[in-house]
């Protein structure tokens, strides 16, 4: 560990303290000990909080995707949607999040770092797609939302899109404005993480019927669907979000022969919330 700046060091000796899970310092003492390379890359600096929220590999370290990293910037986010409405007692946030390894437990704590500073959360059961994330918050007038997802980066990777009110990502001056207040949460001690259930509303099939319906009311020609209902249509979500969404709402619009990839329909299966 000649080689590795000692200030890296010390940063990472601080994550083998009790407020870090036995597996976060098992990591990282087998870096201290044996991968000064992969020590460096997840120590040298804390990761950045852009105008469109973290992405990053996933591992522990202040550079990488954790459910520590996660908590911090969650907490500045809350921190600033309170800034931004002082007085108001029903400040609400809406969150979704993909089939990448580790979404679930981001969205988790995203939810309890959330109910912790009092706001309300509505937090989808199961994968949903970006868009519906999107609809939520419009639709139950959130104050914000938060889209676990790492788009197209490689699988290594996860991130985590923040949105504001009109249920787009943030656009200036909240992107700065949130961004300087993610900066201040410098330490996991920093974080409130005692989830409040009370204020956690679970989002299902139920939610997926007003945003279908809303989708079918898009349609610019229903007669033209009718005319070619027996079109054959193949679909594959590789894995992904649309494997609830797409094929009901091609059902819906009448389509008749669409047939779905089974192989490719499969995601992890999760308990019921709240996940450990």
């Amino acid at each position: 560990m000649n080689n590795v700046d000692p200030k890296i060091i010390e940063r990472a000796k601080s994550w083998l303290t009790e407020q870090y899970d036995e597996e976060t310092r098992k990591s990282v003492q087998n870096m201290l000990d044996n991968d000064p390379n992969e020590l460096t890359e997840s120590f040298y600096r804390n990761l950045e909080f852009g105008t469109g929220g973290l992405r990053g590999i996933m591992g522990a370290g202040t550079n990488r995707m954790n459910i520590y990293t996660v908590a911090m910037a969650t907490q500045g986010f809350a921190n600033y949607i309170k800034k931004m409405h002082p007085d108001k007692k029903d400040l609400s946030i809406a969150i979704s999040y993909d089939g990448r390894n580790n979404s679930p437990a981001f969205a988790n704590v995203t939810a309890d770092v959330m109910s912790a500073n009092g706001i309300k959360v509505y937090i989808f059961d199961s994968l949903r797609p970006t868009p519906e994330l999107s609809f939520a918050v419009r639709e139950m007038k959130c104050d914000a939302g938060v889209m676990v997802t790492a788009s197209h980066n490689p699988k290594e990777y996860n991130g985590y899109k923040a949105y504001w009110n009109d249920g787009g990502q943030l656009v200036s001056p909240h992107d700065k404005n949130v961004i300087a207040e993610v900066e201040k949460i410098t330490d996991p001690s920093m974080v409130n993480f005692k989830r409040n259930p009370d204020l956690i509303t679970v989002l299902d099939e139920k939610f997926d019927d007003i945003y279908l319906n809303k989708v079918y009311g898009l349609s610019l020609s229903l007669d033209l669907i009718k005319k070619h209902k027996n079109l054959k249509i193949v679909y594959t979500p590789i894995h992904g979000t649309g494997r609830r969404l797409v094929p009901e709402i091609l059902k819906r619009k009448g389509f008749e022969n669409v047939y779905c990839v089974e192989e490719q329909m499969i995601v992890e299966s999760l308990p019921p919330w709240p996940w450990p």
